[in-house]
């Protein structure tokens, strides 16, 4: 069973920064893709950023340039910098952990950005 544990949401004016990190637990295998999405509300759920256990990264085109993701290997961490944060980031985020061809969610934090 893997479970997903997401911190560090919370309300930051627009133009200011949050960071959030992700830790799994469970039966983690060394080849995954870990994550995040967002879902705002009235809205479906979007990509925001993905990374390989190799390193390769991916970007929703609404957070490139502003957002970061990283990860640790050993700890099978995940973490996403986001940056220069606009009113429309304002979204519940969820990480993702995918491996052998199951996807596996988190709980969401709330990320809240004012104008």
């Amino acid at each position: 069973q893997v479970q997903l544990v997401e911190s560090g949401g919370g309300l930051v004016q627009a133009g200011g920064s949050l960071r959030l990190s992700c830790a799994p637990s469970g039966s983690i295998f060394s080849i995954n893709t870990m994550g995040w999405y967002r879902q705002a509300p009235g809205k479906q759920r979007e990509l925001v950023a993905l990374i390989a256990a190799g390193g390769p990264t991916v970007y929703g085109d609404s957070v490139k340039g502003r957002f970061t993701i990283s990860r640790d290997n050993a700890k099978n961490t995940v973490l996403l910098q986001m940056n220069s944060l606009k009113p429309e980031d304002t979204a519940v985020y969820y990480c993702n952990l995918a491996q052998r061809f199951i996807n596996y969610w988190g709980k969401g934090t709330l990320v809240t950005v004012s104008s």
